[in-house]
Order: structure tokens, then sequence, then C-alpha cells
């Protein structure tokens, strides 16, 4: 069985608060599951990882043989997919983890796709932070504080 994941993850600050979402489809591009899961304080990246970590652990629920992900992070796409080094030990932890669980997909590929293309994950991540009080217009930057 094959399956589809959209993943997104959303940090308020770098780091800051951070959120993670998932969606998985099946073949037929029926929505299986939806995930959200509030992070604590982490980076954008860490982030856009724990997202594709937390929809990886969901996909296993089903037992599918083959995993076809999708995320706006170009940075995670190509680094997950051994295209781009990776330099931040942080990220090497989670990249581990994902290889990990990859690893028990008897096939998988990963893909960047636009922020457009990937709003129902980013959606979820958004409402995890909301839902913790995290509202996105309480978070205005400037300079090196937040107002």
């Amino acid at each position: 069985m094959k399956l589809t994941l959209f993943s997104d993850g959303a940090a308020r600050g770098n780091p800051g608060p951070a959120a993670a979402g998932a969606i998985i489809q099946n073949l037929k591009k029926e929505e299986v599951a939806a995930i959200s899961q509030f992070l604590g304080k982490a980076t954008n990246n860490q982030a856009e990882y724990a997202a594709v970590i937390l929809g990886l652990k969901k996909a296993l629920e089903f037992n599918p043989t083959e995993i076809q992900i999708f995320l706006d992070s170009k940075l995670v796409a190509e680094q997950l997919a051994g295209r781009w080094k990776i330099k931040d030990l942080e990220l090497k932890k989670f990249a581990e983890k994902a290889h990990a669980l990859l690893a028990q997909f008897q096939k998988w590929e990963i893909a960047y796709i636009p922020r457009a293309q990937n709003k129902k994950a980013d959606s979820l991540a958004n409402q995890a932070l909301d839902s913790h009080g995290f509202k996105k217009s309480s978070f205005c930057f400037s300079g090196s504080r937040f107002r």
C-alpha cells in the first residue's frame, strides 16, 4: 500500500514557539489522517523535521510499503534525500530519526512543493500554535526583540 504525506512545521520566532502538522492520503487522494502537535521552543527547520517525523510515525500505523512525502521546506527535502549536507548538529539528530522511520518503508520519495500546495498541513501547524496561545498577530519582529 502506498501513502502520501504532506507535512509542515511552523515557528513564531526563530527559535520560538513551534508546531508541526501532517496530512496523510491514500492512493485515491482521500485524507486518511490529519495530525498536529505543539512542539514548544524550536527553530523553523527543527519544526519542519518534526513535522516529517510526526507524519511518518502516523503513516506507519497503516502498515504501508511505500510513501511519498511533500513539504514546503526545500532544505529538509534536499537534506533527507541526501542531496544536501547537514551541517547543524541538531538537524542531524532530526534527520537520523526521520531516516530510521523511512527505513521501515520498502520505497520512499521526498519532494519540495510550494507553500500554496501545502495549505492543509500548514493550517494544522498554525492551529496548534494558535490553540496554545501563540496567535500569529502577536509576533511582530523588530530588530532583535519581540513587541
